[in-house]
C-alpha cells in the first residue's frame, strides 16, 4: 500500500466524569491539541488535504460533523476536506484505512485521520438510535450490547474467570510500568494539563480481582427479547475498558521525498464484518484477512496492539492464536487504560509506533473489534 505514517500521537485518558482531566475541554480542543503536538514534532499538519476523524457518539458536544468542527478549530487549511466516520468502536482506525486509501490513490498528498470521544460529554449510546431497541428486526440483527456479548462470547468459548483475571491484571501491570517508561509514552501529548493515563488502578491484584462479582446480570434483563437464553456472567467491571475521553491522530502522506521522514510504512489495511450475535470475533477475522494481504504470520509481528474490548477477546486471542505474550500490548491495554470509543483505533496506532520504536521492531499489527460484527485491522513497517 502506498501510504506512509509520517508520524501518530494521542492523548493520554481522561475519566469520563465531570471532574475528569479532559472533561473541562471540547472534543475539538482535544484534536487541536494533538494538531500542535504533531506541528511541535516537525510535521505540517494544518497543510493537510483532508481530516477524516471517528466518532460514535455524534451528538451533541460531538455533533455537527465533529471532524469540520476540529478542523475549523486548529486552523487546518480552508481548503481541506473533512467529515467525520462511525464505525463503533473501530472508528478511529477505519478514518485512518480510509485517509490512506485515498493517499494510496493520490488523490491526497497529505492526510490527518484519527478519531476523537469524550465519553464525560457525549455518554454511551446518548444518540438513543432506534436500532438499540427495535423489536422489529429479525432476532438474530437486534442490538445486543457489548459487555453481553463479551459474556456470551467467554461462555460459549469456554474462557474462564481465571483467565480473564490473569489478563485484566497484566494489562494493569504492564500500563503502569508504561507509565514510568518514556519510550512507550514518546508519542503521548499532553493536552488540558493531564499528563498520565487517568483510569489505572494502581490498587488491583490477583485477590482483589477474584473478589469482584459478575457486572452485567441487571443489563441482559433489559435485552432478555434479543437473547438467545440465559447467560453464565463472567466479566466483572475490572474486565472492562473503562469509559474515558481521548483523542488520537495520525499524519499521513504518500511517497517521501524531503522535509520530514515518516516513521512507518502502511503495508496492508482490511475491514470485516461477522455474526452481530458474535461481534467481537470480527476483529480476529479482519487480523487474519490483513495478515494475509500483507503475506506475513503473528510470527513475523515484533508488536503487537490487540484491542482488548472485553477481556474475553484477548484471552482467547491468547489461547487460541500463535503469539508471543511478550509481544502484545507491552504498554498495558484498554482493560487498564480506557476506551474512548471512536479514538481507540488511533490511540492504539500511536502506541503501536511507540512500542516498535522502543524494541528496534519493524512489524507491527493493530486489530480491533466493535459491537454489532465490526472488525478492522491494519500492518505497519516501521521505517529506521
Amino acid at each position: 500500500m502506498d501510504a506512509w505514517i509520517y508520524d501518530a500521537v494521542r492523548t493520554a485518558r481522561g475519566k469520563a466524569r465531570p471532574d475528569g482531566g479532559l472533561a473541562g475541554l471540547k472534543p475539538q480542543e482535544l484534536v487541536a491539541g494533538l494538531v500542535d503536538g504533531l506541528e511541535a514534532r516537525g510535521g505540517d499538519p494544518r497543510a493537510a488535504e483532508a481530516l477524516v476523524l471517528g466518532c460514535v457518539g455524534q451528538v451533541g458536544a460531538q455533533g455537527g460533523n465533529i471532524a469540520l468542527v476540529s478542523k475549523l478549530h486548529s486552523g487546518v487549511r480552508d481548503e481541506a476536506y473533512a467529515f467525520t466516520i462511525n464505525n463503533y468502536c473501530v472508528s478511529g482506525l477505519t478514518a485512518i484505512g480510509h485517509a490512506a486509501a485515498r493517499v494510496a490513490m493520490g488523490d491526497v498528498d497529505r492526510a490527518l485521520a484519527g478519531g476523537v470521544e469524550m465519553m464525560s460529554r457525549t455518554p454511551f449510546m446518548a444518540d438513543a438510535a432506534d436500532y438499540y431497541t427495535d423489536a422489529s428486526l429479525p432476532k438474530r440483527a437486534r442490538y445486543i450490547p457489548v459487555a453481553l456479548s463479551a459474556d456470551r462470547l467467554a461462555e460459549a468459548e469456554g474462557i474462564s474467570r481465571e483467565a480473564m483475571d490473569a489478563v485484566a491484571l497484566t494489562s494493569q501491570v504492564r500500563a503502569l510500568e508504561a507509565e514510568a517508561t518514556p519510550a512507550l509514552v514518546r508519542s503521548r501529548i499532553t493536552v488540558g494539563g493531564l499528563v498520565g493515563e487517568e483510569c489505572l488502578r494502581p490498587q488491583m491484584t490477583a485477590q482483589s480481582l477474584a473478589a469482584m462479582p459478575p457486572a452485567f446480570a441487571s443489563l441482559a434483563r433489559s435485552y432478555a427479547d434479543a437473547l438467545d437464553g440465559p447467560i453464565d456472567h463472567r466479566h466483572t467491571v475490572a474486565h472492562a475498558p473503562p469509559v474515558c475521553d481521548g483523542a488520537g491522530l495520525a499524519l499521513l502522506g504518500g511517497r517521501p521525498g524531503g522535509g520530514q521522514q515518516p516513521r512507518a510504512r502502511i503495508l496492508a489495511y482490511a475491514e470485516a464484518g461477522g455474526d452481530p450475535q458474535a461481534g467481537l470475533l470480527a476483529g480476529f477475522t479482519a487480523m487474519d484477512r490483513v495478515l494475509a494481504k500483507a503475506r506475513l504470520d503473528l510470527g513475523d509481528m515484533d508488536r503487537i496492539e490487540f484491542m482488548e474490548a472485553f477481556a474475553v477477546t484477548i484471552a482467547k486471542f491468547l489461547r487460541d492464536r500463535p503469539v508471543d505474550p511478550a509481544k502484545l500490548n507491552v504498554g498495558g491495554g484498554h482493560l487498564a487504560k480506557g476506551h474512548p470509543m471512536g479514538a481507540t483505533g488511533a490511540i492504539l496506532l500511536s502506541s503501536l509506533l511507540d512500542a516498535l520504536d522502543a524494541c528496534d521492531g519493524r512489524l507491527g499489527l493493530v486489530a480491533a473489534s466493535a459491537a454489532g460484527g465490526i472488525g478492522a485491522a491494519v500492518v505497519v513497517e516501521r521505517l529506521a
